[in-house]
């Protein structure tokens, strides 16, 4: 497990969290004003509550593994009736997090209103197709281990 924040303070609630591989991977970055710390890698889940910076969604999208699953939701356009954010620049426009999501198949989408704080929201979740042999498009390749057994 990975989590990224710009403030070290909101990641010290996972620094206990133990994965099945083993402890969590916390980075602290501003990825708002610096590059992106993850580049190139890919999950088998990428989970994301209450951000946006439009110019990270590709490389949000991008770090979904085949067979990954996206689940993502943040603040919607109309949410400033309700409180913060309210800067247009943090509020997904309608539609917007299914754009984003081109490419994935979308298992569930939402845009509205929730209670306990009111809010308005989207939210997904989306899954990369899994990768198959072209001649066989039914038959799923394995992924490969990250932790191979040894030869006996």
């Amino acid at each position: 497990m990975t989590g990224v924040d710009r403030d070290a303070q909101a990641l010290q609630g996972l620094k206990d969290v133990q994965a099945p591989a083993g402890p969590a991977e916390l980075l602290v970055a501003d990825v708002e004003n610096g590059p992106w710390p993850l580049h190139g890698r890919q999950f088998d889940a990428v989970v994301v509550t209450n951000y946006l910076w439009r110019p990270l969604l590709p490389a949000i999208v991008g770090s979904v593994a085949p067979a990954g699953l996206l689940i993502y939701e943040t603040f919607a356009s109309g949410h400033e009736r309700y409180g913060r954010p309210s800067r247009p620049d943090f509020l997904l426009q309608p539609g917007e997090l299914l754009q984003a999501a081109q490419g994935l198949r979308v298992l569930a989408y939402e845009d509205g209103y929730l209670d306990h704080p009111p809010r308005l929201v989207q939210r997904i979740c989306a899954r990369r197709e899994p990768v198959t042999e072209p001649d066989r498009p039914g038959l799923l390749l394995p992924l490969p281990l990250t932790h191979p057994e040894p030869a006996r």
